[in-house]
């Protein structure tokens, strides 16, 4: 079973004084109006850069969270107007990734051609964002953004799954109070560490003494499986789950054997054989008759591109970050972690290829914050993660044994459970290295989730497939969709 959960202060907490934050940055809040055209309708909003208060399972002063909310003007019934709370993963970041990458009212334009120059790169307006339907609240957990925690608190006591997850929590509650959107329908968007926080924020919601079950859950680049799919070489599943992947970044750089078939009949293919022939070829092991073993190792060069000597000197196994320094090592080259589309020198100091999306993203935040959103000062604007390392962070009941487990599916199947309604998203890139599609597909195959309330999604590009418009365009669509079926 997943840990006790926290339970959550149930009323808001005047009594947090203003001395318990007197180093915020943004002491109070900072408010602009705007006018968009959003999916072909005009919006009227008002965007807020705004501290709340959020206190910690005892009660007491923990945190003070300054979110970027944008809330639609002059519509009827705003009380009943559903509300979408985002955030990035981490496992702590500030949420302005998503924001200039997909949600916000202005984005960065990233080029379809991966070679680029990131120069060139624009930021537009986001005809995409879905405030036509929604209003949109970007969270910053403490320590990261704005956000600080309590005179003196520990930034550390909320590196946990649990703990972390309470002051998300807290925050919905209190944030939905002050503007009077305790009726309004409510969704959760967390993207890779997001996705646990997203599962753990769902879960205490329903279970306080007074819930406040949310409509729905959307997870981009899910990590809650992720146990099946880390770079354990022991664990046959990964290599499994791990091949569509290998194959849409084959495919993405002409390095696959289509045989004539489009990507989706070839990438159907793909998942058939992994599921399958591939699967029961790992299982045997050296068990396995040669004639096979060669017949298995041929196909895997047709998908991925990597030749049969390699497999066939590897014991048909390649973990994703090998073949990100395999499939052009003749070139020197080593493709995107975050996104496999990208290419670049194979050196220490060069970082990922795929590293311009998001620095692109982050530099056009701070501009956007200061210009757009009205901040003077944005020099206290956090960006790195302040966990140090995985191994900084609380896993909470998982502990360090080798015989650990990682329940965090099951967070999610207690939720469908308590709640009829609550319907649950997942999408993630072909071409995203750290959270595969493989292994979304086998979270939603092994899971006892009510299919009728699951949507299952894959984009063409990586960890931030909204890089890709096409992409970005489904992705906010199918959002919509998931709305409207409330």
């Amino acid at each position: 079973m997943y840990p006790r959960v926290l339970t959550l202060a149930a009323t808001c907490l005047l009594s947090l004084s203003a001395a318990a934050f007197a180093a915020d940055p943004i002491p109070q809040a900072v408010v602009t109006n705007h006018t968009g055209i959003f999916h072909g309708k005009k919006v009227a909003y008002q965007a807020s850069v705004e501290p709340i208060a959020v206190p910690d399972a005892a009660g007491k002063p923990g945190a003070r969270v300054v979110d970027i909310s944008y809330i639609a003007t002059g519509v009827r019934d705003e009380a009943h107007r559903p509300v979408l709370f985002a955030f990035n993963g981490g496992p702590i970041t500030p949420s302005n990734i998503l924001h200039m990458g997909m949600l916000g009212p202005k984005r960065v334009a990233v080029p379809d051609d991966v070679k680029a120059d990131p120069s060139t790169y624009k930021v537009v307006d986001n005809a995409y964002t879905v405030l036509d339907v929604a209003d949109i609240v970007f969270i910053d957990p403490a320590s990261t953004g704005f956000s600080r925690v309590a005179d003196g608190v520990d930034p550390k006591s909320y590196f946990s799954v649990t703990a972390d997850a309470q002051q998300v929590a807290q925050f919905i509650v209190e944030w939905s109070r002050k503007h009077g959107r305790l009726a309004s329908p409510k969704y959760v968007l967390g993207e890779s560490y997001g996705t646990n926080r997203a599962a753990a924020v769902a879960n205490q919601l329903q279970k306080l003494p007074k819930p406040v079950p949310l409509s729905g859950v959307i997870l981009l680049g899910q990590a809650l499986n992720i146990i099946e799919f880390s770079q354990r070489p022991a664990n046959v599943v990964s290599y499994v789950v791990s091949l569509p992947t290998l194959a849409a970044t084959a495919w993405s750089h002409g390095k696959a054997n289509l045989r004539g078939k489009t990507f989706d009949q070839f990438m159907d293919e793909v998942w058939q054989f992994a599921r399958t022939d591939y699967l029961t070829a790992l299982f045997q092991g050296q068990t396995l008759p040669d004639d096979k073993r060669h017949a298995i190792a041929k196909q895997l060069e047709d998908y991925t591109g990597i030749s049969a000597d390699y497999y066939l000197a590897n014991n048909l196994e390649i973990t994703k970050e090998r073949y990100r320094r395999e499939l052009f090592k003749d070139k020197g080259e080593i493709l995107g972690m975050i996104d496999a589309r990208y290419v670049g020198p194979n050196s220490k100091d060069a970082g990922d290829p795929a590293g311009v999306i998001t620095k692109a993203y982050e530099a056009a935040f701070t501009n956007y914050l200061r210009d757009d959103l009205g901040v003077a000062d944005t020099a206290d604007y956090l960006t790195e993660d302040p966990v140090e390392g995985l191994g900084g962070w609380k896993w909470d009941g998982t502990g360090t044994s080798p015989f650990a487990d990682w329940p965090y599916p099951n967070l999610l199947t207690e939720v469908f459970a308590a709640n009829p309604k609550f319907r649950l998203m997942i999408g993630n890139g072909y071409e995203d290295t750290q959270t595969t599609v493989g292994a979304a597909q086998y979270l939603v195959d092994r899971s006892n989730w009510p299919r009728d309330r699951v949507s299952l999604h894959f984009y063409q590009g990586g960890h931030t497939g909204y890089s890709v418009e096409a992409s970005l365009k489904q992705i906010t669509d199918d959002i919509r969709a998931m709305m409207a079926a409330r």
